[in-house]
């Protein structure tokens, strides 16, 4: 056996023997289910069937133990990636074989003890469940849980069955249908750990003293006298929460998602049939999952793209790690606050200047808020709110900014000013200390004109609120060198957060592609298409609000303003800037309709205070017409395609360099729906020849935004993703 060790070992007191399954996949760092582990566990199954039968009594129990520093880490996604939906049938014999083997093994009679020295998710936990009683180290860094349905799938080699029978249908959806994880001390809460041991190396003898204390064992449903905890679907308690269940659900997915309806399914019907024929049903929402599409897209982006990502793919190479220890902040605003909110909960000691302690402090007051809501709800203790706010300092001195290794400005986007604050602050730098800007679209290589050192000069671009969103774009300019877009890769790692790396060029990727999207929205108002459908289709597309509503809360104001600085742009290279159909109708209705967003009173929804916000009544008057065409799949096309030509004529002129940066940025970035696994993922999973078909019509019908010229189409073949 490849993946499996197997050996007798003595029991407690030399009294018989016990078996001794140890996983460890040669080659990997973890253990997984794949095809050879597959055909391990059968043979490790049928030795112990033959050890049963050949000492009888003398056979006491069954220990699983790991040699990796985690316990069992789950599927092998990457089998999963090649599967297609012909491959339904087979996936679903897998699954049953492998269960079966589960089942032998926790029906013998004697006891199976599971020792969790480490960490074990998905099938890693449903390994773990294999066992009757479970051992873990007390180490609040190790994880269990069911996160199947982050990736499109669900726990369906017996987790779902054997997690509702041993919580209840109430007490297992947090785990079975959001994914929620849980450390070995809440485990052990949830009597789902039985005991636990302060080091690895006390699992062993606890798990042979449990056999030797109880030798024979079942699991606690093949119990005569088993009631499911909470009751089953038939009783009205329960039966009450399920019939919203389903609705409650839709509302979240919006119908996209299919791993948690079919999760909700299998939970429910496992619970109205006997335990064997539950885990059939279960295989069976399994395997149509594992071999579907949405599936693969959240399994490439979620899980191979995300670990991209994390093991530093597009982090510049042979540069030694960078741990940021005190970093100035230009600007106590919205941006500034938050990054220095972000900054000093991750203990890094904090400048924050403005032009007067005032403003300053008021920035630094934004953290005594999120700190005092954290410590209200027991998750923070005051001593560490304290300690969190004594790292941030407010000035408006320069000099405090001496010997800060980063300064990020994030002040008013205005080229002017960002190049004064530079010059003002740059020279605080402590030696090899490099210089940020926070802007969200004026290119880096022109702010670093600014700058007495272009190559020590970079884009640092978090997204609002800072406390609340997970990715920052770094973004190169033309004389950054490597070292300085290693330490800003370094830095947001250091902050918990997710770093793409891109480009230069104006709006880099994120704001570039993320206009597209609300100016398609406004194109389309403009061609008389009611504004309540746009809405309603980007939402039902899977966007997390529609295209008008975040014009809105952006400020049509801020659209114009970026649509002037790129006209005066263009201008002072001698070209003249076409503007699009929907950054003229955004212009229309800030200079002649005064209409300026949300902040400023109202655009295209009207805020009436302590009411929900509505529809502007005046747009249908003015921009509806009673003779348009539309159709629901058209509209929704025209929004999710304009970003994923966008993106992907990134990747052809370089401004992305990578499909996972695109993909993770689409996402965490501009709210691309995750079920198509971010924007570039959306054209694999499409496929390239249908959507480039696609495109292609709605090139003809809308426009030049969704035309693809040849050295796009060859982007798009060249960085397909190969499993």
């Amino acid at each position: 056996m490849q993946t499996i060790r197997y050996e007798l070992i003595p029991a407690q007191n030399g009294d018989g023997q016990v078996a001794l399954i140890t996983f460890d996949e040669q080659g990997s760092p973890v253990n997984t289910m794949c095809r050879q582990w597959q055909q391990d566990l059968a043979e490790a199954t049928a030795r112990v069937l033959a050890d049963h039968d050949q000492l009888g009594d003398a056979l006491k129990g069954i220990v699983l133990v790991s040699a990796k520093s985690s316990f069992f880490a789950g599927a092998d996604l990457k089998a999963t990636m090649r599967l297609t939906e012909a491959d339904a049938p087979a996936a679903f014999a897998e699954i049953e074989r492998m269960k079966k083997h589960f089942r032998t093994l926790e029906t013998l009679g004697i006891p199976v003890v599971a020792c969790l020295n480490g960490t074990a998710l998905g099938g890693g936990w449903e390994v773990a469940l294999i066992a009757h009683h479970r051992i873990a180290v007390n180490d609040a860094k190790i994880q269990f849980g069911l996160p199947e349905v982050t990736l499109g799938l669900m726990p369906g080699a017996t987790g779902i069955t054997k997690m509702v029978r041993l919580l209840g249908l109430m007490g297992a959806q947090p785990y079975l249908l959001e994914g929620k994880l849980f450390s070995p001390a809440e485990a052990q809460r949830l009597g789902l750990v039985h005991a636990l041991v302060d080091a690895p190396g006390q699992l062993l003898p606890a798990a042979l003293a449990h056999i030797a204390a109880l030798p024979q064992a079942q699991q606690p449903w093949d119990a005569k006298d088993y009631k499911m905890p909470g009751g089953t679907p038939a009783s009205p308690k329960v039966a009450n929460a399920l019939v919203v269940a389903p609705a409650m659900l839709t509302k979240t997915t919006r119908g996209r998602y299919p791993a948690p309806a079919a999760a909700l399914s299998a939970m429910v019907e496992g619970a109205l049939v006997d335990y064997d024929t539950a885990l059939r049903i279960e295989s069976r929402h399994l395997a149509r999952l594992m071999t579907g599409q949405v599936a693969r897209n959240m399994i490439s982006t979620f899980f191979f793209d995300m670990n991209a990502i994390k093991a530093g793919k597009s982090r510049p190479a042979g540069v030694a790690r960078f741990k940021p220890a005190k970093v100035g902040i230009l600007g106590a605003g919205m941006m500034g606050a938050g990054i220095a909110w972000s900054q000093a909960s991750r203990g890094i000691a904090t400048v924050l200047k403005d032009v007067s302690v005032e403003k300053a402090e008021a920035g630094k007051a934004y953290s005594a808020k999120l700190a005092q809501k954290r410590v209200d709800k027991g998750g923070m203790q005051p001593e560490a709110a304290q300690a969190l706010l004594a790292r941030i300092t407010p000035t408006q001195d320069a000099a405090d900014l001496a010997g800060c290794d980063l300064i990020i400005e994030a002040v008013y986007e205005n080229r002017e000013l960002k190049a004064q604050v530079t010059r003002e602050a740059e020279p605080q730098l402590a030696p090899g200390g490099f210089f940020a800007s926070n802007t969200s679209t004026l290119p880096i290589t022109g702010l670093a004109e600014a700058s007495s050192r272009p190559e020590k000069f970079i884009g640092i671009h978090f997204f609002s609120p800072v406390d609340k969103m997970k990715l920052v774009e770094i973004i190169r300019g033309r004389q950054t060198d490597d070292e300085t877009v290693a330490r800003a890769f370094d830095y947001v790692q250091a902050l918990g957060k997710i770093p793409i790396v891109v480009n230069d060029s104006r709006g880099f990727y994120t704001s570039r592609t993320f206009g597209t999207f609300v100016m398609e929205g406004a194109a389309m108002l403009g061609e008389g298409i009611p504004a309540a459908v746009i809405e309603n289709a980007a939402m039902q597309a899977g966007m997390p609000v529609g295209p008008l509503a975040v014009l809105d809360e952006t400020a049509l104001t801020l659209s114009v303003h970026v649509l002037d600085q790129t006209r005066a742009d263009y201008a002072a290279e001698g070209r003249v800037y076409a503007a699009t159909p929907g950054e003229l109708l955004v212009e229309r209705m800030v200079k002649e309709l005064k209409r300026p967003g949300r902040a400023g009173g109202g655009g295209f929804y009207d805020y009436p205070a302590g009411a929900k916000k509505h529809l502007w009544p005046e747009l249908r008057g003015l921009f509806e017409k009673s003779g348009a065409s539309w159709q629901l799949q058209d509209v929704q096309d025209r929004l999710l395609y304009r970003q994923a030509v966008e993106t992907a004529r990134c990747l052809a002129e370089g401004v992305l360099t990578s499909v996972h940066d695109a993909n993770i940025g689409s996402i965490f970035g501009i709210g691309f729906p995750a079920w198509t696994g971010g924007a570039m993922q959306f054209i694999y999973g499409t496929g390239v020849p249908a959507f480039l078909r696609r495109a292609d019509e709605l090139a003809q019908r809308h426009g030049a935004g969704f035309a693809l010229d040849a050295r796009t189409r060859a982007a798009i073949e060249q960085h397909q993703p190969r499993y």
